[in-house]
């Protein structure tokens, strides 16, 4: 199992002279999605994460780390890297041959999903926060929680059954603390060090408005795009006055091909009542003043053309006069 392989890897990680500082929470966790169709077949899925940004993945054919970044290696070195490629894979071997051997014992019924999500959080890098938690079926399963692993309610006497076995080995307990409270910070910090150009980076976002008739309730969908923008956290909202509008639902965040982010936010008012609504946009970017948006006050697509076809028509129509 995995436990057992993080004992070598705690010893072979190096400590960091990192003296980056941490002013607010940010996470590194690891997200582990393995799916077993019946009891020869089993497909495992990985990925890591840096608060909301993806920065690794998992190549399950060939058991290799994917690097989404430049930057994330953080200050470990290839070798240790290899070690953590090695070690996921005979992971995820071991977990495949454990839970086909024991699913009857436990009762996992063909098809399942057992989730994982494991890493550390910071404050600051003196206080660093580890923790590791599992579900099974979309459920909390079991957790570790200080040095001991405890079943969520959810999980019911089956996953008491399995943080009693758990609990037996403190060996594994001594390292899955270790690894969560010491080498997740350790890298975490070499991360944003490593990545900081584009972690600190700032993007002023860009908004516009538009609308469209909906043909379900006969009223009128006003659409506040919100473009361009970088760090991910912005708030956007439809409103009136200072009054927000309680109907104002958002899509998504969506990347852009430039690293930057897309957002829509939409609010369906009867056509009368869209006068007075405004879209509100708010930034780390922005300086602490809101853009705003005023419906009805926007130039429409069609305004700026005759605007430029306007001009062109009156130059054109005097040279054409002169030659005839």
């Amino acid at each position: 199992m995995l436990l057992l392989y993080l004992a070598s890897l705690a010893l072979l990680l190096p400590g960091s002279d990192d003296a980056h500082v941490v002013q607010e929470r940010i996470s590194f966790h690891l997200i582990q999605i393995s799916s077993f169709a019946n009891q020869s077949w089993a497909k495992h899925q990985g990925s890591g994460w840096l608060d909301e940004m993806q920065i690794h993945g998992w190549e399950s054919e060939l058991g290799t780390i994917i690097f989404l970044h430049t930057w994330s290696k953080g200050n470990f070195r290839n070798k240790e890297f290899a070690f953590l490629e090695l070690l996921f894979r005979e992971y995820f071997i071991g977990l495949t041959q454990q839970i086909q051997t024991h699913a009857s014992q436990y009762h996992f019924e063909y098809p399942f999903e057992i989730q994982a999500n494991a890493g550390c959080e910071l404050h600051s890098p003196e206080s660093p926060e580890g923790f590791f938690q599992a579900a099974f079926e979309g459920s909390d399963f079991l957790s570790f929680q200080n040095i001991s692993w405890v079943p969520a309610p959810e999980g019911g006497s089956r996953a008491q059954k399995i943080c009693d076995l758990l609990n037996r080995y403190e060996g594994i307990k001594e390292i899955v603390y270790n690894l969560t409270r010491n080498t997740c910070p350790r890298f975490l910090l070499g991360l944003l060090d490593a990545g900081k150009r584009e972690l600190q980076r700032k993007v002023r976002p860009e908004a516009w408005l538009s609308s469209r008739p909906t043909v379900e309730s006969g009223q009128l969908l006003l659409v506040c795009h919100v473009s361009g923008f970088y760090p991910k956290p912005i708030w956007v909202m439809w409103m009136r006055g200072e009054q927000e509008q309680v109907g104002t639902k958002q899509d998504d965040i969506l990347p852009n091909a430039d690293g930057t982010w897309y957002l829509r936010v939409l609010l369906e008012v009867a056509t009368e009542e869209a006068s007075g609504l405004s879209c509100r946009v708010r930034h780390s970017c922005l300086g602490g003043r809101d853009m705003i948006l005023y419906w009805g006050h926007h130039t429409s697509v069609n305004l700026i053309l005759l605007a430029v076809i306007v001009p062109v028509i009156l130059l054109i129509i005097p040279v054409l006069g002169r030659k005839m």
